[in-house]
């Protein structure tokens, strides 16, 4: 099933979900470096990055929703979609949640603020796995027709189309 959300020819919403997971996960890394040596530096750098995810997690949030409403409803993609776009969201909202513990005093976040992230990662993980499920396993997202000769995606031909022309050859 092709995303309904394209930009050049590529569907948008995986394009843009690579920012925000990188952010808040690098967040993380550096809220973890924060609790083990204290520099508060580090935990300004948690701060920006926990910040940045967020925009980026909002951004590509829609697109994703234009292509799950697309999916064909009573189908395993359908529900596990629903749980991918559940747990994103749950995960952005404890990052959320991060970020405003963190907003007076971004140098010196209380422990809470660093859990909220922890628990957002393994959220952002699990949903960024069944993301995975739905393209890799049950094909969302992807050209018809998709195949390893398939034209360029700036060319108007589809991949489905080039497909029947090469068996016909």
């Amino acid at each position: 099933m092709e995303s309904r959300a394209k930009f050049l020819g590529h569907a948008v919403h995986p394009i843009l979900i690579v920012f925000p997971l990188g952010l808040l996960a690098t967040g993380v890394v550096f809220d973890v470096v924060y609790r083990i040596w204290g520099n508060p530096t580090m935990a300004v750098v948690a701060y920006w990055m926990i910040a940045a995810g967020i925009i980026g997690g909002l951004l590509a949030a829609p697109f994703g929703w234009i292509d799950w409403l697309a999916i064909p409803s009573a189908t395993r993609a359908k529900r596990i979609g629903l749980w991918h776009g559940l747990g994103n969201t749950t995960a952005l909202v404890l990052f959320i949640g991060s970020w405003w513990l963190r907003y007076d005093v971004p140098e010196r976040p209380e422990l809470f603020a660093s859990v909220l992230s922890f628990i957002g990662a393994g959220m952002a993980a699990f949903g960024g796995w069944l993301g995975g499920e739905l393209v890799e396993r049950l094909g969302i997202g992807i050209d018809d027709g998709a195949h390893a000769d398939a034209p360029n995606s700036l060319t108007t031909s589809s991949a489905q189309a080039a497909q029947v022309h090469a068996n016909k050859v």
